[in-house]
C-alpha cells in the first residue's frame, strides 16, 4: 500500500539511530505491517536495514538475535546440537500466517514489537526466557525480560522513539527439553493458543507459557513437578479478561484449550529429565 503521507525517507541513518526523532517518524525494517494499511499519521520512515546489525550470533552464553534479522534466516538457522530447545526457533518461524515472499522480508523484532497476540517470535522469545535489549533516543538503552513486554493487544513497554535492538535468548534455556502444543482453526491460519512448556535437564521443575490465546503472554511457573490439580487452577486464576477473543476463537475455547494442552505438555515433560 502506498503511504501517501511520507515525505522522507532516511536510508541511511546515523549508527545509534534515534537522537532526531520525532512525531511522525516509525522504523522501517521489513515493512510488512506499515505497508499493509493505512498510516496517516507518518511523516518519515527511517530504515533500519542499512544498518547491517549482525542477524544470529550464538555463543557460549546463548543466542543474540538482531532485530532486522529475517524470518527467513531464523528458519534456516542450524542451533549446536546441545541446544536441545533450539529447534523451537524453526517451529514458531512455521507458526507464521505468510507467504514465502513475507518469510522474506517480515523480521523478528517487527513481529515483537507489532505485539498482536498470536506473533510467534514473541512465543519464541517468552518460552525462551529471553531479554530485549532496547535503544532510547537519549543514548541509553535497557533490558526487559520478554515476558514483561508485551502489554496486550498492539500494547508494549517501548517508549516514543524506542527501537528494539536485539534479542538474547540464554543457553541455559535453549538446553531445557521442551514440547509445544498449539490450535488453529485451519491447517495455515493464525494460532488461537500457542503453548510451551519447559524443563531444566535434571529437575522437574515446569514452566508453561501461553501465547495467542491471552491479550498478553502468561508464563506459569512451577518449581517442582506440579499435579494436574496445581496446574488447572494456575489457569482457571488467570483473569477472565486477559484471555483474547476474536474470530479464532471464543476466551471459553481458549481457555479450555489451555487447560487440555498443559495436562498434555505436564505428562509428556514429566518424564523428559
Amino acid at each position: 500500500m502506498d503511504l501517501n503521507t511520507v515525505e522522507d525517507v532516511i536510508r541511511r541513518p546515523s549508527a545509534r539511530p534515534g537522537s532526531d526523532w520525532h512525531a511522525g517518524d516509525a522504523w522501517l525494517a521489513g515493512g510488512t505491517w506499515l505497508f499493509s494499511e493505512p498510516q496517516p499519521t507518518l511523516r518519515r520512515l527511517v530504515d533500519l536495514t542499512a544498518l547491517g546489525w549482525p542477524t544470529l550470533v550464538p555463543t557460549d552464553e546463548g543466542l543474540e538475535i538482531g532485530a532486522t534479522c529475517t524470518i527467513r534466516e531464523l528458519h534456516e538457522f542450524t542451533p549446536p546440537e546441545d541446544w536441545s530447545a533450539g529447534s523451537l526457533l524453526r517451529t514458531s518461524c512455521d507458526a507464521f500466517l505468510a507467504s514465502f515472499k513475507v518469510w522474506n522480508a517480515a523480521t523478528v523484532g517487527g513481529n515483537i514489537c507489532m505485539s498482536l497476540p498470536a506473533g510467534p517470535m514473541i512465543t519464541m522469545s517468552v518460552a525462551l526466557e529471553a531479554t530485549y535489549r532496547l535503544w532510547a533516543t537519549d543514548g541509553t538503552e535497557r533490558t526487559v525480560a520478554a515476558a514483561n513486554f508485551v502489554g496486550g493487544d498492539h500494547l508494549n513497554a517501548l517508549g516514543p522513539g524506542e527501537v528494539l535492538r536485539s534479542i538474547h535468548i540464554p543457553a541455559a534455556a535453549l538446553r531445557k527439553s521442551y514440547a509445544h502444543r498449539r490450535f488453529t482453526l485451519t491447517k495455515l491460519g493464525r494460532s488461537t493458543i500457542f503453548m510451551v512448556g519447559t524443563r531444566t535437564p535434571g529437575t522437574d521443575d515446569l514452566t508453561l507459557s501461553i501465547t495467542a490465546a491471552t491479550a498478553y503472554p502468561i508464563v506459569l511457573r512451577f518449581d517442582s513437578a506440579p499435579d494436574a490439580d496445581t496446574v488447572r487452577d494456575r489457569i482457571d486464576a488467570i483473569p477472565a479478561d486477559v484471555w483474547f477473543a476474536d474470530p479464532n476463537g471464543t476466551p471459553e475455547h481458549r481457555r479450555h484449550l489451555a487447560r487440555h494442552y498443559a495436562e498434555e505438555l505436564r505428562a509428556e515433560l514429566g518424564g523428559a529429565r
